[in-house]
C-alpha cells in the first residue's frame, strides 16, 4: 500500500487543506496526517466523508505521497502544485 494523506478544499474560501495529526484541516501539507495501513486508509476516508457531510470540505481525496527526509511530498503533479501554491503569482 502506498503511502496517503487526506486532502480537500475548505468550503468557506476553496483554499486547498490537508487533515492534519491534530484532527484539524491544516493549509500546510507538513503535518498531514499519513495513512500507513488499509485501517489508516479506511479511518481517514470516513473522515473525509463527515467533513463532506458537515459542510466542512468538498472535494475530499486521498492522495499518494512519498516520505522523505521528514518532508511530505504528493507524487502527482497536480496535487503538488496544490501543496506549494500557485504556479503564477495572483495580482490583487
Amino acid at each position: 500500500m502506498a503511502l496517503q494523506i487526506l486532502t480537500a478544499n475548505r468550503l468557506s474560501d476553496g483554499i486547498s487543506v490537508w487533515y492534519d495529526v491534530d484532527g484539524r484541516w491544516n493549509e500546510s501539507i507538513a503535518r498531514a496526517e499519513i495513512a500507513r495501513t488499509k485501517d489508516d486508509e479506511t479511518r481517514l476516508e470516513a473522515i473525509g466523508k463527515q467533513a463532506f457531510a458537515d459542510n466542512l470540505v468538498l472535494d475530499v481525496n486521498l492522495i499518494d505521497v512519498e516520505e522523505a527526509n521528514g518532508f511530505i511530498r504528493p507524487l502527482r503533479l497536480r496535487e503538488r502544485i496544490r501543496a506549494e501554491g500557485p504556479t503564477i503569482d495572483y495580482v490583487i
